[in-house]
């Protein structure tokens, strides 16, 4: 698609940014790099809601309990 860059810049078309609320610009070399920011990162909510099981070491022997090993 090309596009005719005026004044104020350029507006890139929604169809192009479905489902995307924010974008990360970047000017590397002779490319403009568009990346979708991610709000928060999934992997820091992981532990917000801990699995209660009545097992007091379970996070320390997970493997043995699920796998029935020590390794």
């Amino acid at each position: 698609m090309k596009v005719k860059v005026t004044e104020e810049g350029e507006l890139i078309p929604k169809e192009l940014l479905e489902g995307i609320e924010e974008v990360d610009i970047r000017k590397a070399d002779n490319l403009l790099v568009i990346v979708p920011t991610i709000k928060s990162d999934p992997i820091l909510v992981l532990g917000e809601h801990p699995v209660k099981c009545g097992i007091p070491d379970a996070s320390e022997r997970h493997d043995q309990y699920l796998y029935g090993t020590d390794s």
